[in-house]
């Protein structure tokens, strides 16, 4: 292994941070993490037209969200065009590459001809052997020779050895006509210049290495470690597309799934340690390796996502949950909340982050909060509110003006009331779970009650015991 592990992430801003993309950013910076090394981030942005800020905007916040920073400064591709260039031109000084004036209708014709006749497609130029004295004053491409025979290995942590056969290789071009450079020559110049030592990518690659060790022989450059990883696959055993619920990463961060649980996901698509499901940043920069990536593609699952997500949040710290919770909420355009409701949601957390999978279900157990009075009672809830069960609650408020505000005195309170009734609990349960949060969905009404306090409780239960559905009027 080298002295210093380099990564990189080199996605092409033409859109989203897509799920595998993000995937990929996340393993090359484990593996980089992992062993001490660095982890760099190229935009591939060399197609002009499809290229965009707002795309590169796109990939930086997926990234941010997602905590996988990397190291030193953001490569441009386009920016580097000269230098890949200069490369190719370098290999045609050295009688490694060559000037090729075949038209692309020459090629067509080529390639009908031979699909006519049965025969391989694959072009041979006539020009790879001319003498420059035979060149035409015309336009031309920079091909580089690639060996006719004999095969290319492909040394793959993941897929393993892979054997191409040489004569299935074209003499790839390097420069087009217009002397701009193609993707297969930027990406093998910029990943020496930047001495990326592991090339962790989808396998859709594979049989671009190939391709991309001929230019790296040719110029005498160590080839780096190549890791091609499966695609992410649907629940249908089908390539992940918007017809599975492919989002962007910024699209669930919207959706609310917390960075962790989305990071524990991600990284336990495709890779194994173990029966673990649930663990760490820490623990995935420790145990992360090549050798516990699958060969076969990996199965997006929604509700997998969601339990993660949902352990994570209940592992969290008080604290940083509710930071992470407001963030959420500032980047959701929430209304801004109170310095006294923010500090009513840290004292909720331990009830409101149980069973909470997204950022969107803790904000919704916490709506008890969030409210002002009066509350505006959902017509679920406020069935519960009749004439009876208004007069309990009117009946409840003078006994808890006195009664020990704790947990247990809370509770041998309402049980006393309800015995006293000669009814269940579950009969004031509802009354004052609507009176304390308009809605049905809640934390427990002791919880609820602990975090309001005394004052706010009695205040709600009073609004409550005035009030008359509609049901009960009728």
């Amino acid at each position: 292994m080298p002295d210093q592990i380099v990564t990189r992430f080199a996605p092409s801003p033409t859109g989203f941070l897509h799920i595998g993309g993000a995937r990929t950013a996340l393993f090359n910076w484990l593996f980089a993490r992992g062993h001490g090394g660095k982890f760099l981030l190229r935009i591939e942005d060399t197609d002009r037209e499809r290229s965009t800020p707002e795309a590169t905007a796109a990939i930086h916040q997926g990234m941010n969200w997602l905590g996988l920073n990397y190291d030193g400064d953001v490569i441009s591709q386009f920016n580097r065009a000269d230098h890949h260039s200069a490369i190719a031109r370098h290999l045609l000084d050295t009688g490694k590459a060559y000037k090729c004036f075949s038209t692309q209708k020459e090629i067509q014709d080529f390639r009908e001809q031979a699909r006519a006749e049965g025969k391989s497609t694959l072009f041979r130029s006539p020009w790879r052997n001319a003498n420059f004295t035979s060149h035409p004053d015309t336009p031309f491409v920079i091909r580089i020779k690639a060996p006719k025979e004999g095969t290319t290995l492909i040394r793959d942590r993941v897929q393993g050895d892979v054997t191409i056969q040489n004569e299935q290789l074209d003499d790839m071009v390097l420069l087009r006509s217009d002397g701009t450079p193609v993707y297969m020559l930027a990406v093998v110049v910029d990943d020496h210049d930047m001495g990326v030592t592991h090339v962790i990518r989808g396998d859709d690659h594979l049989n671009n290495a190939a391709r991309q060790m001929m230019i790296y022989e040719a110029m005498g450059w160590s080839v780096p470690v190549w890791a091609h990883i499966p695609l992410i696959h649907g629940s249908d055993g089908k390539k992940m597309s918007k017809r599975h619920g492919a989002l962007g990463t910024q699209e669930y961060q919207f959706l609310g799934y917390p960075a962790a649980g989305m990071r524990n996901y991600l990284t336990r698509l495709g890779w194994s340690h173990g029966d673990d499901e649930f663990f760490s940043d820490t623990q995935a920069r420790d145990w992360f390796n090549l050798d516990g990536i699958g060969k076969s593609p990996a199965r997006f699952d929604a509700k997998k996502l969601e339990n993660l997500c949902g352990q994570h949040i209940a592992a969290s710290e008080d604290a940083a949950l509710l930071q992470e919770l407001r963030d959420f909420m500032t980047l959701t355009g929430a209304p801004t909340v109170s310095e006294h409701k923010t500090v009513l949601l840290r004292d909720a957390m331990y009830c409101l982050k149980a069973h909470a999978k997204t950022f969107l279900e803790l904000i919704e157990k916490a709506e008890f909060i969030l409210k002002d009075r009066p509350l505006n009672y959902d017509a679920k809830a406020a069935k519960h509110l009749n004439t009876t069960s208004c007069s309990m609650l009117e009946e409840l408020t003078p006994q808890l003006q006195n009664v020990s505000w704790t947990r247990e005195g809370l509770e041998a309170s309402l049980s006393a009331y309800a015995d006293a009734r000669e009814i269940k609990f579950g009969k004031i349960a509802g009354p004052i779970r609507t009176a304390l949060a308009g809605r049905s969905i809640t934390p427990s009404v002791y919880d609820m009650m602990l975090v309001l306090g005394r004052d706010e409780t009695v205040a709600r239960l009073q609004d409550a015991a005035g009030y008359q559905s509609d049901a009960s009027n009728t």
